[in-house]
């Protein structure tokens, strides 16, 4: 199970990585083909998913409050040790991120390969529920931690409007809306979406692999090896405890450790550099912890 769910997925990862080393694709279309993938084919793949989806999904046996509790519970350990292990402010935002944002992308990858279809149902409208979260505690931090002070109204307008805005978010929510509304969708629609999200996950998992650069780690390599630690294995296990605590039955059980798992998000690096944290820490903890997510991942598909 564990070869068959994972090899597809981090071969895709390589494979956009080769590419990018021969020259068969550069950094104008890597850029292009992140944006269709964010701004449509992957909004398209939640709505569909979300859309289609049975009431129970919508009640989450537990799943949901135990991922929002376990967040919350890294993210207060991973402050502490901002402090008490006197990480740089200049650091600090990028190092909080790497601790528990996920990379959405190759989460529903891996969801798709080894559960069935009600695992990536919840699994979308888990994204729909944690990513606004994510985001407030992110913006929270690197402005609490940020050399150049912003006004904390400002922010919080700013922080507002990202939510608001973000693609992801406005599908899941979108979806929710249309599976109360309506059951199903008709034949012409679901064909468009399905096709639509055949091309998401390909493309998504190439960029990842085209933007990947392991040059940074070396001279980061000690806070990045430790955001790596908080997020696969610190995070798993504080969500193995919550998920345990909360009764969440399976396969649900699966899609969280599945979630616990990942490695952390390539969004980390870009709102690093909107808030002047340190990017070279963001790009070295995005590479580690995704060569490492093989093992994670591995022990969570096994549990």
């Amino acid at each position: 199970m564990i070869v068959n769910s994972l090899f597809p997925v981090f071969a895709l990862i390589v494979s956009g990585s080769l590419l990018k080393r021969f020259g068969l694709t550069n950094d104008v279309f890597l850029k292009t083909s992140d944006r269709l993938t964010y701004f449509i084919f992957f909004p398209a793949l939640l709505f569909w998913k979300i859309g289609g989806a049975s009431s129970a999904v919508f009640s989450s046996s537990g799943l949901y409050p135990a991922v929002i509790a376990t967040v919350l519970t890294v993210y207060v350990l991973s402050t502490l040790f901002i402090k008490l292990g006197k990480v740089p402010d200049s650091q600090a935002g990028s190092f909080s991120q790497s601790c528990y944002r996920f990379n959405t992308y190759i989460g529903v990858a891996i969801v798709v390969n080894a559960l069935d279809e009600k695992g990536i149902q919840y699994f979308a409208v888990l994204i729909g529920l944690i990513i606004p979260i994510i985001n407030v505690l992110s913006v929270a931090t690197l402005t609490w931690f940020s050399e150049k002070k912003v006004l904390p109204v400002k922010r919080l307008v700013q922080t507002a409007r990202a939510i608001a805005t973000n693609p992801l978010i406005l599908a899941c929510l979108s979806g929710m809306v249309y599976a109360n509304l309506t059951e199903g969708f008709p034949i012409f629609l679901d064909g468009t979406l399905r096709l639509a999200s055949f091309v998401a996950l390909p493309l998504a998992l190439i960029s990842i692999g085209g933007a990947l650069t392991l040059r940074g780690i070396k001279s980061h390599f000690r806070l990045a090896l430790i955001a790596s630690v908080f997020k696969l294995l610190m995070l798993p296990v504080t969500g193995y405890l919550f998920l345990k605590a909360f009764g969440v039955p399976q396969p649900i059980f699966k899609v969280g450790l599945i979630y616990f798992a990942l490695p952390t998000s390539t969004a980390l690096y870009v709102l690093s550099a909107q808030l002047n944290s340190d990017t070279e820490l963001a790009s070295a903890a995005i590479a580690l912890s995704t060569l490492l997510s093989f093992f994670s991942l591995s022990i969570a598909l096994i549990l």
